[in-house]
This record gives C-alpha cells, sequence and structure tokens, in this order.
C-alpha cells in the first residue's frame, strides 16, 4: 500500500463515523475530536486535531539601500493529528501524534528510507512504581524548556533563534523520568534518556554512537497550574521552575548533535562528540509570565574532515546562545510579549553576533486552543551584514 492510499484510508475512516447521520457529541471545544473508553476500562482514545495557518513577510535592510522589497507568504505551519489514552491500564499510556503539513513531514533522506517523515511522536508511558515512569519510543528529548512546551502553546507565532540553533529535539529511545519531593511544596523532576542520536523516523542503521541526555527541574513553589504559555490561571503565588539539561552525542554525525546535516567523508561519515548544555527557568505570577534560557554546545572536533586532512565544508554548529521573554495577560485575554534573543557562533566558525528583538500580540479565544497570534522582529546581524525585519499573522486551531 502506498503512502497516498494509506492516508486515503485513515481518512475515510474517521469520515465514515459520521457518514449515516448527525451525532451529536457530548465532547467539548478543545478536548479532542473522539473520546472513547472501553466499557471494562481496558483502553482508552482520544483523537485531537491541530492547524497553524501562518502569514509572513520580510525585508532586507542595509545600510546603503534601506528597506528592500517585502517578500511574503502564506503556508500551513502546522497540521497534526494527536492520539493518545492509556492500554490494559491507566499507568500504561500511548501518545502517537502524526505531522501532515510540509513542515513537518520534510527532511527525506536515505536513512528515513527517502520517505516523508510523518511520525513526530509515537511512545508508551509506563508508570511502573510510584513515582517511576518509562518512556519506549519516539519523543522529544528531556532539552531546553521552550522546546518541550507544545508548539501549540506558546506565547509568540514561534520559537526563538535559540531553539532552532541549539534544540535537540526528538529521537528514538528510552527515558526515565522521576517526581521527587523535597519538602513543604517544592517538588525536583528528574528525566534521563538514551536514544539513537540521529534525529526522528531514521531507518537505516546507528551511524556513530548513542545519544544521552539528563535533565533536572527544580519547581521550589510547587507546580503550576498552567505549566504552558501565558498564565491563564493567574496563579495567585509566585511559581518558578528552573532546570538543568546535559546532552551527550557521542560520535554524532550531525551539525546539530542529533539535527542538522549528516557530515559525509569520501568515504563514510566524519564522527565527534557533541555536548550541549541547557540552564532555563519559567516564571508566573497574577497574569505575568516569564521565560529565560542558555544554551551552550562544544565539540571533540568542530571541523569534518576528510581523511586526507582536507575540509569538507561541514562543520559543527558550536556556540552559545540566549533568550529572555516576558509578557503581560490582560483581563480581556490580550496578551503582550516582548523577546530579545542573541546567537553567538564560536569565533572559528562566524564573527557574526545575530541579535533579535520581537515584539508580540495575541488574542485567546479559548486559550491556547483557538488564538490569533501576530509579531514583529527585527534582527541585527552585525558587522555590517544585512539585517532583517520580520512580520507574522498566524492563528492556532485545536480540536
Amino acid at each position: 500500500m502506498s503512502i497516498r492510499t494509506g492516508w486515503i484510508t485513515v481518512i475515510t475512516l474517521i469520515l465514515s463515523i459520521n457518514i449515516y447521520g448527525q451525532d451529536i457529541t457530548g465532547n467539548k471545544f478543545g478536548k479532542g475530536l473522539i473520546n472513547i473508553e472501553a466499557q471494562d476500562s481496558s483502553y482508552s482514545m482520544k483523537m485531537g486535531l491541530r492547524m497553524q495557518s501562518l502569514f509572513t513577510s520580510d525585508w532586507g535592510i542595509s545600510e546603503a539601500d534601506g528597506f528592500g522589497d517585502a517578500e511574503s507568504a502564506f503556508l500551513i505551519r502546522r497540521a497534526r493529528l494527536k492520539f493518545d489514552g492509556y492500554a490494559y491500564s491507566p499507568k500504561l499510556q500511548y501518545k502517537v501524534e502524526l505531522g501532515l503539513s510540509n513542515d513537518d513531514i520534510s527532511g527525506s533522506s536515505d536513512f528515513t528510507s527517502d520517505a516523508p517523515r510523518v511520525i513526530l511522536d509515537a511512545v508508551v508511558k509506563w508508570n511502573f512504581y510510584e513515582n517511576f515512569e518509562l518512556w519506549a519510543g519516539q519523543a522529544k528529548l528531556p532539552g531546553n524548556r521552550e522546546r518541550l512546551i507544545s508548539s501549540g502553546s506558546l506565547e509568540t507565532v514561534d520559537r526563538s533563534l535559540l531553539n532552532s540553533r541549539f534544540n535537540i529535539d526528538r529521537d528514538l529511545g528510552v527515558q526515565l523520568h522521576h517526581e521527587t519531593s523535597l519538602g513543604g511544596n517544592f517538588i525536583m523532576r528528574e528525566a534521563l534518556s538514551v536514544a539513537q542520536g540521529e534525529g526522528r523516523n531514521v531507518t537505516t542503521g546507528n551511524l556513530g554512537g548513542y545519544q544521552y541526555t539528563a535533565r533536572l527541574e527544580f519547581l521550589p513553589f510547587g507546580d503550576f497550574e498552567d505549566y504552558a504559555g501565558a498564565d491563564f490561571a493567574r496563579e495567585q503565588r509566585a511559581k518558578l521552575a528552573v532546570g538543568l539539561s546535559y546532552d551527550f552525542n557521542d560520535n554524532a554525525v550531525k551539525t546539530r548533535s542529533n539535527m542538522g546535516s549528516y557530515m559525509l567523508l569520501d568515504n563514510g561519515f566524519f564522527e565527534t562528540d557533541i555536548m550541549t548544555y541547557f540552564v532555563d527557568a519559567i516564571f508566573k505570577y497574577n497574569g505575568f509570565s516569564a521565560l529565560g534560557e542558555f544554551a551552550y554546545r562544544d565539540a571533540e572536533d568542530v571541523f569534518a574532515i576528510n581523511p586526507d586532512r582536507s575540509l569538507t565544508g561541514a562543520a559543527v554548529n558550536v556556540g552559545h546562545g540566549l533568550n529572555l521573554q516576558a509578557g503581560y495577560l490582560f483581563l480581556n485575554n490580550f496578551q503582550v510579549v516582548g523577546r530579545y534573543t542573541t546567537i553567538d557562533l564560536d569565533d572559528r566558525l562566524t564573527e557574526v553576533i545575530e541579535d533579535q528583538y520581537t515584539i508580540a500580540l495575541s488574542k485567546y479565544i479559548a486559550k491556547h486552543k483557538l488564538k490569533v497570534q501576530t509579531d514583529l522582529s527585527y534582527t541585527d546581524m552585525n558587522l555590517g551584514l544585512d539585517d532583517g525585519l520580520t512580520y507574522r499573522l498566524q492563528l492556532e486551531l485545536q480540536l
């Protein structure tokens, strides 16, 4: 069965649910299209749908010519189907998320069997003892906070430059998660992961070594009522979470740990150890929210070198980045957010320091389930290079 035929079959099955007449459901908006639970409580399934429609417009800015001509586009940034629930016991949960937009499925290669990368998440989570949970499958690695927050629950149109340069995204493997009470309201969360180290949907071998990730998170004032972006809960007591993550990719073959492009040699692949560090924090109080992240990446060898000592042109994306943002949610569910991001790659790669300043406005109609977001970003490239101005407008819908 071809991929196209498979998708036609899936869509037909979904539509056939209502083909014989109108079905009045007890579900509420944003709580899933379909909610099923077995009569004997042996399984459950919730199916959800989300999409982001995006308009962007970009201008180059040079000292000599000023503003250049605008380049604009409409696109479907994300379109996804989500399934989650439990099987056999509520202690054995699962999540499957499929990406249908071009951005979601792009990046096919020999290592993904030259097929669209449809699967985002396919993971089983087993609460096998007290607060211990074992994950198996493909899921986000326990890296930086901005990446761990869903793209549908952000306070801006999309994540920052820090995330796009340094995040470690999804991979295949196993993870162990645990939560510890340190007394009073103080909570500590721990996560360990062993992954293949080449990103999602890889089907061919395991080049290089494995990827090891650890994360510690401290919540000194207790858990958040609403952990996603924006303080919808209007926390009456200040809430803070501080996270530390370390990622070691043994003999990595990609330019950004498990992301980026493969470092190809004349006779194989260039391998080098890549280390990535994250420090992040989130704070919420009475409608105010703030997020800060710092990322640093280093590698044993920065430049990919052929056996004859000639350079291949590939290099590991080493350096550091800082992202700071803060916003306030008004009682009418409008939110204003300001963000500053700076990216400073290692001088061996470039002396350019990239600074970006963003102002964002959001109108939440049904929290993150239905919202309109817009932002304006100015990117200062320094060293006399052309700067940039970007305007974005996005509609988010989640069912």
